[in-house]
C-alpha cells in the first residue's frame, strides 16, 4: 500500500497520522508511518526531531492504557524504519553530526540508543556503501538471510543471491532510478529457498556523486506459497476441465504437480465391478500398463489404501530415520475402486504446504475422474439408444451409409438417417439433425426417424413430408429447429425429386463436371412459422450420378468457414466418382476427420444412381429385330458397356429374339416378344421373354437350331424356361473389372 504524504507540514501529517493508528490499529494506518519516515529520509530530516514531537504528541494526547501507548511506540517505529542515523552522520557530515549529538544530550548513550531501534525492528535493516557493499545490518536480516554480522561488509554478488544476472539489473536500474521494490527469491545459509520483499532507496551524498543505499526486507516464505499453491490449483482446475479420459486427467495432474512437488509420475488403479485384476493408468515414467507389473510394494499399498477414508491423503513409504516419503497415496471414490498415487522422483521430505497442494491436487483428480466417468456412462447409454433407432434393414443397390459419433467424451446428438424402398422402383432417402445432444436429442431422433419413414410411405412427395413433419415436430418436445432433408429417387424416370428443411445442402455430381449443391427447395427448419408451402425441387439423374447426404458435423470447424469445407467435401466426391459408393463414403469420413477426431457427430448418405433398366416389348416380327439390335447397342453404350463385350450381348439377344420370331409363334398368329435388361453390380442381365409354345429341340438339330448353344458359349450364365404359356431366356454377362 502507497500513501501520498507529500507536501505540507510533516509533524501535521504525523500528528494526524499517529492518532488515527491509535484508535484504529489496523495496518493500512501503520503504513502511513512508513511512508512518512521515507519522507523523512528523502527531506533530511533528523531522527531526533521526530522522536521529540512525537513524545510531546504522546503527552498531548495522554494515552491511558498500555495497548495504546504500545501503539504509539510502534507507529514511532515504523517511522524510524526508513532511517538511519549511521548513514546520515555518513551523509551529512560533521555539522549534522554534532546537531544529532546536541540533542542527544539527554539520552546515556547514543549509540546503544540507536543500535536498540533498529534491531528492534521486525524488518531486516541494512546499510549498503556506494559500491553495492552491505556494511551494515540488524539482526532481523540476519534472521531471514542467515548470514551475520562477522561475515560484514557483504560485497555483490551476495551469497544468498539465486539469481545474479537478476540481482544486476536491479542494481543497475537502483543506480538510474534511485529506488527499488521487489520480491525475490533468496537462498538461506542453511540452503532452503525463501521469498522475500525488499526495499532499497539511493541517497546522495553532499558534494558528491557518491551513493549510500539503505534497504530493507521482509519475509514474505508464507504468503507467496498461499499465492503458487493457488494458482498452482487454478491452473490444475482448468486443465482437469479440459479432460477427455482418465489418461488424460492423471497427464494433466502430473504437468501441474511436476514441478511444485516434484512428481515423477501419478498412477490411478480401478477396480472392476466383477471378477479381475483392475486396470492401471499411469502418467510418467516408468510406465505400467498391467496390475502385475507394478512394484509388489505398490500393489499390497493400492490394496491397504482401499480400507482408508476416501480423499484422505497419506504419505507412504516413510523412512523414520530421514523423514523422507516415497509419495502421497489417496481414494478417490465412495466405492473405494479407485485409488490414486503421485510417487516423487525420489524419497523426499514434505512440507505442510506440499501436503496441502497434494491434497487440493488429489481434490480436483477426483472430480475430473468423476466427470470423466459419468461422460462415458451418459456417452455409452446415447449411443446404445441410438444405433438402435437408426435403420438396420438391408440398403437398396447403389445405397451406402455412415454414422460416426463425436470422439469421446462427447454426448451422442441427434442425427439421424434413412434409406427406403417406396414403391414403383423409387428410393425414399432421409438425413436429419435434431437440436441438443444426450439421450433427449436421440429420443427426438428417434421419433422424427420414424415418423419420416412412415410419411413417406405413404406415397407422399418430399415437400408433403415436411409440411406433415412440421405438424408432428410441435407435438414432440426439442423438436423444434430441427433440420430434415427428404429425397424420392425415381430409377424408371432417372430423376431426383427432394425439399430441405434447413439441412446442409447436399452434393450432387454427374462425372462431367464439378459437383455442384443442391440448394432449390429449400426451406426454414421444422416447426418454424412460414407462410408459404415447402418448396420442392426436381433434378434429373444419370446413370453413375452420385448424391451426398450429410450432417454438419462433417463440415463444422472452429478454425475453418463452412463454405471452404463444403468445397473439400465436394472435393473428394469428384475424386472419388469411379469407386464404389462403400469406398465413397469411406474416403468422405477419412479426409475431412479433423486430426483429434470430430466434435460432432456425422451422419451421411451416399446414392449411386443405377443405369436405367431397358424394356423394349415389341411385335415378334423379323422387321423389328434390326430395331431391337440398335436400342440394345444404344443402351449398352448409355451404361458404358463398350466392345467386345457389347458386341457378344448384341449377338445372343439378336439370337435370343430370332428364336421369339422364328418358333415361338409357328402355326399362330405373331404374337410379342419383351427383352429386359439392367446392370446389378459387376454383371448385366438379359432376358428375352416371349408367350409362344415351347419347342423341344431335336437331338440332332443338323446345319440348323443351334441358337442356344451359341447362347450358352458366349454367355456366363443361361437359365432357359420353357412352358405352355411361354418361353424366357435369361443371359447374364460378368462386366470386365475396368467397367
Amino acid at each position: 500500500m502507497t500513501v501520498d504524504v507529500g507536501g505540507g507540514d510533516f509533524f501535521v501529517q504525523y500528528r494526524e497520522a499517529l492518532r488515527t493508528f491509535v484508535r484504529s490499529k489496523d495496518e493500512a494506518s501503520l503504513a502511513v508511518g512508513h511512508e512518512l519516515g521515507r519522507r523523512a529520509l528523502s527531506d533530511r530530516m533528523s531522527m531526533l526531531d521526530i522522536i521529540e514531537n512525537h513524545s510531546r504528541l504522546v503527552d498531548d494526547m495522554g494515552l491511558s492504557t498500555a495497548d495504546d501507548s504500545a501503539a504509539a511506540l510502534q507507529f514511532l517505529l515504523q517511522t524510524l524504519a526508513a532511517l538511519d542515523v549511521a548513514t546520515r552522520g555518513f551523509l551529512d557530515g560533521t555539522r549534522r553530526y554534532e546537531q544529532q549529538r546536541a540533542r542527544a544530550e539527554d539520552l546515556a548513550d547514543r549509540d546503544e540508543f540507536r543500535d536498540a531501534l533498529v534491531n528492534s525492528l521486525q524488518e531486516g535493516f541494512y546499510v549498503a556503501d556506494h559500491t553495492g557493499a552491505i556494511v551494515e545490518i540488524n539482526d532481523a536480516f540476519v534472521d531471514i538471510t542467515g548470514y551475520g554480522h562477522d561475515g560484514l561488509p557483504y560485497r555483490p554478488p551476495y551469497p544468498w543471491v539465486t539469481d545474479e544476472s537478476t540481482t544486476n539489473q536491479r542494481l543497475s536500474a537502483l543506480r538510474e532510478e534511485g529506488s527499488i521494490t521487489a520480491d525475490t527469491a533468496i537462498r538461506h545459509r542453511d540452503g532452503t529457498v525463501r521469498w522475500v520483499a525488499i526495499s532499497i532507496n539511493a541517497v546522495t551524498e553532499q558534494r558528491t556523486d557518491y551513493h549510500a543505499y539503505v534497504g530493507t526486507i521482509r519475509d514474505v516464505t508464507a504468503t507467496h506459497a498461499v499465492v503458487e499453491r493457488e494458482r498452482a490449483v487454478a491452473r490444475l482446475a482448468t486443465a482437469m476441465s479440459l479432460a477427455k479420459d482418465v489418461d488424460e486427467v492423471l497427464s494433466a495432474g502430473l504437468a501441474q504437480s511436476r514441478s511444485r512437488l516434484d512428481t515423477r509420475r501419478l498412477m490411478a488403479v480401478v477396480w472392476p465391478q466383477g471378477e479381475g485384476d483392475p486396470v492401471v493408468h499411469v502418467a510418467g515414467e516408468p510406465m505400467v500398463s498391467n496390475w502385475l507389473d507394478l512394484d509388489e510394494d505398490w500393489r499390497r499399498t493400492f490394496d491397504d489404501a482401499r480400507d482408508w477414508l476416501p480423499l484422505t491423503v497419506t504419505p507412504v513409504g516413510a523412512v523414520p530415520t530421514t523423514g523422507t516419503t516415497r509419495g502421497f497415496v489417496a481414494v478417490l471414490s465412495g466405492a473405494r475402486d479407485v485409488v490414486v498415487c503421485l510417487e516423487h522422483r525420489v524419497p523426499r521430505a514434505v512440507s505442510a504446504e506440499d501436503r496441502q497442494l497434494a491434497m487440493a491436487l488429489f481434490g480436483h483428480i477426483s472430480l475430473a475422474m468423476q466427470h470423466v466417468r459419468q461422460l462415458e456412462i451418459a456417452r455409452e447409454t446415447s449411443l446404445t439408444l441410438q444405433r438402435s433407432l437408426l435403420p438396420v434393414s438391408t440398403l437398396p443397390a447403389g445405397c451406402a451409409v455412415r454414422y460416426e459419433p463425436a470422439v469421446s467424451p462427447l454426448e451422442i446428438g441427434g442425427d439421424f438417417y434413412d434409406v427406403l424402398p417406396v414403391g414403383g422402383n423409387r428410393i425414399g432417402i432421409i438425413v436429419g439433425d435434431c437440436v441438443g445432444r444426450g439421450l433427449s436429442a436421440a429420443a427426438v431422433m428417434g421419433q422424427l426417424r420414424a415418423s419420416t419413414r412412415a410419411l413417406l410411405l405413404t406415397g407422399a412427395e418430399p415437400a408433403k413430408v415436411l409440411e406433415h413433419l412440421d405438424a408432428v415436430a410441435e407435438f414432440i418436445p426439442d423438436a423444434f429447429c430441427a433440420t430434415v432433408f427428404v429425397a424420392i429417387a425415381d430409377m424408371n424416370t432417372q430423376t431426383l425429386h427432394y425439399s430441405s428443411a434447413g439441412h446442409v445442402p447436399p452434393v450432387f455430381a454427374t462425372g462431367e463436371a464439378y459437383p455442384e449443391l443442391l440448394t432449390d427447395g429449400h426451406s426454414v427448419p421444422l416447426a418454424v412459422h412460414r407462410r408459404e408451402p415447402r418448396p420442392q425441387a426436381t433434378r434429373p439423374m444419370s446413370a453413375g450420378s452420385t448424391l451426398l447426404l450429410y450432417t454438419d458435423g462433417l463440415v463444422e470447424r472452429r478454425d475453418r468457414s463452412i463454405d471452404e469445407q463444403i468445397d473439400r467435401v465436394a472435393q473428394v466426391v469428384s475424386d472419388t466418382a469411379e469407386l464404389p459408393v462403400d469406398s465413397v463414403a469411406d474416403e468422405i469420413l477419412t479426409r475431412l476427420a479433423p486430426a483429434a477426431g470430430y466434435d460432432d457427430d456425422v451422419a451421411i448418405v451416399v446414392y449411386r444412381c443405377p443405369p436405367r433398366p431397358l424394356l423394349i416389348d415389341t411385335d415378334a416380327a423379323p422387321r423389328r429385330l434390326s430395331d431391337v439390335r440398335h436400342r440394345v447397342s444404344e443402351w449398352l453404350d448409355a451404361n458404358g458397356i463398350g466392345e467386345p463385350l457389347a458386341d457378344d450381348i448384341i449377338l445372343v439377344v439378336n439370337e435370343a429374339s430370332s428364336n421369339c420370331v422364328e418358333h415361338a409363334y409357328r402355326g399362330h398368329d405373331a404374337g410379342r416378344m419383351r427383352i429386359e435388361a439392367e446392370v446389378l453390380g459387376d454383371q448385366v442381365r438379359f432376358c428375352v421373354v416371349d408367350s409362344g409354345s415351347w419347342k423341344v429341340p431335336p437331338a440332332d438339330p443338323g446345319t440348323r437350331g443351334r441358337g442356344l448353344l451359341l447362347i450358352s458359349k458366349i454367355s456366363d450364365e443361361v437359365a432357359v424356361s420353357g412352358t405352355d404359356d411361354g418361353t424366357s431366356v435369361e443371359m447374364t454377362f460378368r462386366l470386365p473389372s475396368d467397367g
